[in-house]
């Protein structure tokens, strides 16, 4: 009896793994495989961990903080006889670049700075360097095509020649009294040359009117007409707008984005004329529609506690208060409690440590 019901289990069995094998065919290749997906799998996930962790190290090392303030510093014109508080004497403007340099600053773009390509090495601090109103005391290029000695972009190629790292690039805003020149061939020169040596062009108006009170069709009349200035000189658009005085329009936005014609624009970033450091572009108070900047000055009167020397003297006291880079441009690094200041178009970059 027993030995019967043996026998018929096992032919059942027999048939059932028949009929499994037969509906779910199964080798040894398709095992190797499924073991060979699963260790890629684990291996490229230990992979992805490591370069994190390695990311995570080299930032804590530099002791980054990519989402610190950043100095965004305005400069008029640079003479050996300034008429009037936003001029610098050469020797000024030259101290205060070899400051820069000596205290870890590398010069980037309005460009860069406001659509986030910072990359600068790990340990060091970004700083924007802006010049508004196209002053030939700014450039003026000698017979050899060359920038004349102790103009602005002489001066900043020269620091950077002694000090290694830093950046002889700036962006500068400019009007229709480009660097003193007049004709359409003599300003594509200047900004020819601006543009193939790294330098960042943007718009300062072209009339450098006061935006304050005026219409939306004025404003963005005098915008466009500042951009077709530099667009029709040179192929390239402005990223970035300087407004005259540092005053906005009774709407914000309309120095952002607007258009007149057939021309538009749509810039990255509008900056103002004071009197704090500019947020970094990955915090969520960074506000495109108005940037502030800070006054190149000594510390006296008013320049005491807000311009360029004052700030500088509170950033280099407060260095957790700064942006310190960890050296990937592709990366976003910042200690851990600083996250819900993130914004979060950039959260696919963030490495907390």
């Amino acid at each position: 009896m027993s030995r019967l019901k043996i026998g018929r289990a096992a032919t059942a069995a027999v048939v059932t793994g028949a009929v499994l094998t037969g509906c779910m065919p199964w080798d040894s290749d398709d095992e190797e495989k499924v073991v060979s997906a699963a260790a890629k799998a684990k291996a490229a996930a230990a992979q992805k961990a490591a370069a994190l962790k390695a990311k995570k190290d080299r930032a804590a090392k530099a002791k980054a903080n990519e989402l610190g303030q950043i100095p965004v510093l305005m400069y008029h014109r640079v003479i050996e006889k300034p008429s009037n508080t936003d001029d610098r004497t050469p020797k000024q403007f030259r101290t205060e670049l070899e400051r820069l340099a000596k205290e870890g600053y590398v010069p980037i773009t309005a460009a860069e700075y406001v659509t986030g390509n910072i990359g600068i090495p790990e340990g060091r601090h970004p700083v924007v360097l802006t010049f508004d109103d196209a002053s030939p005391s700014q450039l003026t290029l000698d017979g050899s095509g060359a920038p004349a000695p102790n103009t602005a972009v002489a001066i900043l190629q020269d620091v950077a020649k002694r000090y290694p790292g830093f950046r002889p690039v700036a962006t500068f805003y400019v009007t229709r009294d480009m660097f003193g020149k007049a004709t359409p061939e003599e300003q594509t020169q200047m900004l020819t040359w601006l543009h193939d040596n790294g330098f960042d062009i943007g718009n300062h108006t072209y009339d450098h009117v006061n935006l304050l009170g005026r219409s939306k069709k004025e404003v963005t009349a005098e915008i466009v007409r500042g951009h077709q200035l530099i667009t029709k000189l040179i192929n390239t658009a402005p990223v970035t707008l300087a407004l005259p005085y540092g005053n906005q329009p009774s709407t914000k936005t309309w120095g952002l984005k607007g258009s007149a014609g057939d021309v538009s624009y749509n810039y990255g970033g509008v900056f103002l004329a004071g009197y704090t450091p500019a947020p970094s572009p990955y915090v969520k108070d960074f506000n495109a529609v108005g940037i502030p900047r800070i006054r190149a000055m000594d510390k006296k009167g008013d320049c005491a506690k807000f311009c360029s020397t004052a700030w500088l003297d509170w950033l280099k006291k407060n260095p957790g208060e700064r942006f310190t880079s960890d050296g990937d441009a592709k990366t976003v690094a910042y200690p851990k409690f600083k996250a819900p200041f993130m914004v979060k178009r950039f959260a696919d970059r963030a490495v907390a440590y």
